[in-house]
């Protein structure tokens, strides 16, 4: 799905050992510096104090990593969903958001329970090709923020001069060790060898770069436990009632299309519902210890299982550093370049990016190429959810379109002398027009058969033609025989009642059916 998906990376054993544990840990150490900035900034982005985005980071993480659909995947505060959130922080304040957060949990948790999640399968390739190329855009412009300070004005502008080039050429450091250190050695995460290598620098040479630090304070104590401080009434569920739904629907969908890239890159099946019910569970506990709510994050998934990850292991200890450095080590965490957190993110850009879609695009068919291109734009510029919807709707009419061109006949003379349409094609709603206009009514003799051997009857729409197609035959003093009918039509036909007022309706031998001769076909 991504531009490296197609080949999925070598499989790391999951038998534990000293070897794998090394792996696992200092990939989730390498997560956790990656998580900080990141829940820091979406923090902001949401309206609330960045501890409630850290806290979240850190519970939702945790219980994910614990019992997710997919070992390897990072979860967290995430810039998808605080874009949804600010707007009711502003008008009602952060208590609001808990209540929105407990409620979008337990929306999560009915979904998992009914196995909905099943249903991003229904997502077409393009749309993941759309989907893992906005965010490559999104984490990317998130980056931008890095590159500006405070104007003194209450707003921001570009860095200049000497702090822009030193920036940039931590950024450039940073891509390079990661990208180096991999064809020396595997022994080591790439991601944190380089965060290490830059951090190194800038504190041994006392370079004058912003760290992590010049962002916010990530100093604090445990999350206490705290009921969301609103009216238990009709008017607050009215109020966060919409917030929740669209919450959930988006943590899902980035979630469970994570799932897949994930499970796609390591060559493994990840679990849609038992996701669903990490995510939702998460959610509720986060909302009720003073967190602003998460789901799968695709960035640090990325880093995660790049960096050589295939167990839970990582992914909970990603979570468990990063509450130790709000508890005990934020005095050193807060040194770390932010140079080399955006470098991190910049490979991760690379990594995510489908290349390949722009090889593709005049190999596929032009209303795929549409799909990739609307679903990228309609990610960066909207959210998650609205680009997917968009992408599948396009997707299903373009479908039902081909399909509908699809109905064709070809007719002939059974031993009986009665005309024979063979159908071929599904007749559904897309196709009832181009199937009326196969029969010649007039001219057919007093007995016509429909045999639907190479066609499927699939919705309402068809039960009516057939109906119609009746009426016409009858009125005109002729007989209509449907012969062929797959037992799932035939069921359609009889939950329709008196609906379908055929004259005969027949299942004979295949032997004397298909006894025809003379066929031609008629389109």
């Amino acid at each position: 799905m991504s531009g490296r998906a197609e080949t999925p990376l070598p499989a790391t054993s999951t038998k534990l050992s000293p070897s794998v544990i090394k792996t696992e840990v200092l990939a989730g150490l390498t997560v956790a510096l990656a998580l900080v900035p990141e829940a820091v900034a979406f923090a902001f982005v949401a309206g609330v104090n960045p501890l409630v985005g850290l806290y979240a980071a850190f519970i939702v993480g945790l219980i994910t990593a614990l019992f997710g659909g997919r070992p390897g995947m990072i979860s967290g505060a995430t810039g998808a969903l605080a874009v949804v959130m600010v707007s009711l922080v502003a008008t009602h304040g952060v208590e609001y958001l808990f209540a929105t957060v407990v409620l979008m949990g337990i929306i999560q948790i009915v979904v998992g329970l009914l196995k909905w999640g099943k249903f991003i399968r229904m997502v077409p390739h393009p749309v993941m090709l759309g989907f893992v190329n906005g965010l490559a855009i999104v984490i990317f412009l998130a980056q931008m923020g890095q590159f500006k300070v405070a104007d003194g004005a209450g707003g921001y502008e570009w860095l200049t001069g000497m702090p822009l080039y030193l920036m940039l050429g931590l950024v450039v450091l940073t891509m390079a060790v990661i990208w180096v250190l991999p064809k020396i050695t595997t022994a080591f995460p790439a991601p944190l060898a380089g965060i290490l290598v830059v951090s190194a620098l800038v504190i041994g040479l006392n370079l004058d770069t912003r760290s992590v630090g010049d962002l916010a304070s990530i100093s604090g104590g445990l999350p206490d436990f705290h009921i969301p401080m609103v009216p238990i009434n009709l008017e607050t569920l009215q109020i966060i009632g919409p917030y929740a739904i669209i919450l959930a629907a988006i943590g899902l969908i980035e979630s469970l299309l994570t799932l897949n890239l994930v499970a796609d890159m390591t060559g493994t099946k990840g679990g849609a519902s038992k996701e669903c019910l990490a995510q939702g569970t998460a959610n509720v506990v986060t909302g009720f210890f003073g967190g602003m709510g998460g789901c799968a994050m695709i960035g640090q998934s990325m880093i995660n299982v790049k960096s050589g990850a295939r167990t839970r292991i990582s992914g909970t200890v990603a979570a468990l550093f990063l509450l130790s450095f709000i508890l005990f080590a934020s005095n050193l965490i807060e040194q770390i370049p932010v140079a080399s957190l955006v470098g991190v993110m910049f490979m991760v850009v690379i990594g995510t990016f489908a290349w390949n879609s722009f090889k593709i695009m005049n190999k596929i068919p032009l209303t795929d190429a549409l799909v990739i291109i609307v679903v990228t734009v309609v990610t960066v510029y909207s959210d998650l959810a609205m680009a997917v919807v968009v992408g599948v709707i396009i997707s299903a009419l373009t479908y039902a379109w081909n399909a509908a061109s699809r109905i064709d006949a070809r007719t002939g003379v059974s031993k009986e002398g009665w005309k024979v349409y063979r159908l071929s094609g599904p007749l559904f709603f897309g196709s009832t027009t181009g199937f009326v206009d196969l029969f010649e009514i007039e001219k057919d003799p007093d007995d016509v058969v429909v045999d639907f051997m190479e066609s499927r009857v699939v919705d309402h729409s068809g039960l009516e033609v057939i109906d119609a197609l009746a009426s016409k035959y009858e009125a005109a003093g002729k007989r209509l025989h449907l012969r062929h009918l797959s037992p799932d039509c035939q069921k359609l036909l009889a939950k329709a009642g008196n609906l379908v007022e055929i004259s005969v309706l027949e299942d004979p031998d295949y032997e004397v059916a298909v006894d025809y001769d003379g066929f031609e076909k008629q389109t």
